[in-house]
């Protein structure tokens, strides 16, 4: 008994220095998102209030999801999952400032909070212990799925779906590592595409195919965001600073002023600093999942919910709304919480 006390100690002890150093780093990295921001401001002009209110949703959903998750790990994840799905329906037009239509205005943002709710309601799932409450949940992440369909969100309904079926798929992988390194690479490929499309180095099939999705608008706010890349590579245009240069915003008002591509968007006001920064925030996240000592289908299941997130991001403005990016911190902290019963 003695042994197995020393053991399970010295376990204790790995899994505090590997959530601290987790912890750290993401102090480290949210941080550096906000002083860059300033940076970028100050250089060039700007708002870099958006971001801020950014880093600091995530911050805070973050926070919440740890300690809520510790406490409560299957009741926190479900009311995440009912919150989500009660604000899509309270507040179906819940976007800043003027709306451009669908598909650019609030599509992206229901989407991304349909997708984080059934990866919310499938990790508490895999938390819950009875096989009829694990059922339960099962059911309610399927009918935020269904949820998607009715509401005409086609994007969402896709990942949800995803998200459900890769949660299912969780419970048979053991090691963790290698499924994670698949969804940052599916990440990888969601924004290259939109890179590809903005640069049109695509072969003219698979260009004229996903220009009609796409919106030739879409484009071409994605087209003067590489442009705004291209020419101030080092520090951006400034935050928030988009829509006053952009060629396409100014042809069709009215308009957000932004490039519904969370890259692009970093490249073309933050440089390539910022998308630098965006992209190590995501990899932070999985990282942390990847270290949690909480179950594997639980961590790959909210991997797979801010995999999804993260390409929606990419050809949208999901980002842009305070719900999704608190909602995304919220889930990461719920999944890398450990239960105090533990």
């Amino acid at each position: 008994m003695g042994s197995t006390g020393v053991t399970s100690a010295a376990g204790q002890d790995a899994d505090d220095d590997r959530r601290n150093v987790s912890d750290a780093a993401g102090i480290a990295v949210l941080g550096s998102c906000a002083v860059w921001s300033l940076i970028t401001a100050a250089a060039h002009g700007g708002r870099p209030e958006g971001v801020l209110l950014a880093v600091l949703a995530v911050a805070a959903g973050h926070a919440a999801g740890r300690i809520c998750g510790s406490l409560l790990p299957v009741a926190a994840p479900c009311a995440a999952a009912l919150a989500g799905l009660g604000l899509l329906v309270a507040v179906p037009h819940f976007a800043p400032g003027p709306q451009p239509g669908a598909p650019l205005g609030h599509a992206g943002a229901t989407a991304a909070l349909l997708a984080l709710a059934t990866g919310a309601a499938c990790c508490a799932a895999w938390s819950a212990g009875a096989a009829a409450l694990r059922l339960a949940l099962g059911a309610l992440a399927a009918g935020i799925a269904l949820t998607a369909a009715v509401v005409g969100s086609t994007t969402g309904l896709v990942a949800c779906t995803a998200v459900l079926l890769a949660s299912l798929a969780a419970g048979r992988i053991r090691h963790r590592g290698p499924a994670l390194a698949g969804l940052a690479l599916t990440a990888v490929l969601a924004v290259g595409g939109a890179w590809a499309v903005a640069g049109q180095v695509l072969p003219p099939g698979p260009a004229a195919f996903l220009e009609g999705p796409l919106t030739p608008h879409r484009i071409g706010l994605w087209q003067d965001a590489l442009a705004l890349a291209r020419a101030e590579a080092a520090l951006g245009v400034g935050p928030g600073r988009f829509g006053e240069l952009s060629q396409a915003v100014a042809a069709a008002p009215p308009t957000d002023g932004k490039p519904h591509s969370a890259p692009l968007q970093q490249a073309a006001e933050q440089g390539a600093v910022g998308v630098l920064l965006l992209a190590t925030v995501f990899c932070w996240m999985l990282h942390a999942l990847w270290r949690t000592a909480r179950p594997t289908p639980v961590a790959l299941t909210a991997g797979a919910a801010l995999t999804a997130l993260a390409a929606i991001s990419a050809v949208g403005n999901a980002l842009s709304f305070t719900a999704v990016t608190a909602g995304a911190g919220l889930l990461a902290g719920l999944a890398t919480a450990r239960p105090s019963a533990a």
